[in-house]
């Protein structure tokens, strides 16, 4: 085929002479491809050395595990285990001005902040000794956390501090999930 989509003719390019050449309008690019070593063999198919093989393999598929990148480094640094998330919470640094999910967990030593981007977001991990919250401008905040073996959820509006985990019901809670709804 041509770059137009047209099949290319059956020819043997060492029978034109170079009058036939000069009198056809379309000889250069016929001329152009016998210097390329182009043209088509006896059955019909591509020859020459611009013909390029195909692999027998077909490239490998990516396929996103929505692991949380830097995993490994977070939980030998801090202590939290970051499992999986859709990438609009993310782990950030406490400042006092951030617009950020703010919780408040016995083992830590300082407070863990997660910053907030898209209108929704989702995020597995495994924070334990939870016992409060402060939340971003996001309209809600769906928390999951595990108590020995019971499972406790909590939704928590836009903007506010609230007692979760153990400081309700005083036993170690570890949280599970973040889900935030804008």
């Amino acid at each position: 085929m041509n770059s137009c989509g047209r099949p290319l003719p059956d020819v043997d390019f060492e029978d034109f002479d170079e009058a036939t050449q000069r009198s056809d309008p379309h000889s250069g690019h016929r001329d152009r491809r016998r210097r390329l070593g182009l043209g088509r063999d006896g059955r019909g198919q591509a020859s020459g050395a611009a013909v390029a093989t195909v692999a027998d393999e077909a490239p490998g598929y990516a396929v996103e595990d929505f692991a949380y990148p830097g995993a490994d480094k977070v939980l030998a640094e801090r202590g939290i285990v970051l499992k999986r998330g859709d990438g609009h919470i993310v782990l950030a640094d406490c400042t006092p001005d951030g617009n950020l999910l703010r919780f408040l967990a016995r083992d830590q030593a300082q407070d863990v902040c997660f910053k907030v981007t898209g209108t929704e977001g989702y995020l597995s991990l495994e924070l334990t000794s939870v016992h409060g919250v402060k939340t971003n401008d996001y309209s809600n905040t769906h928390l999951e956390m595990t108590a020995s073996t019971d499972h406790v959820e909590y939704d928590v509006p836009a903007g506010t501090w609230k007692g979760i985990g153990e400081s309700v019901d005083g036993r170690d809670h570890t949280l599970i999930e973040i889900r935030t709804t804008k």
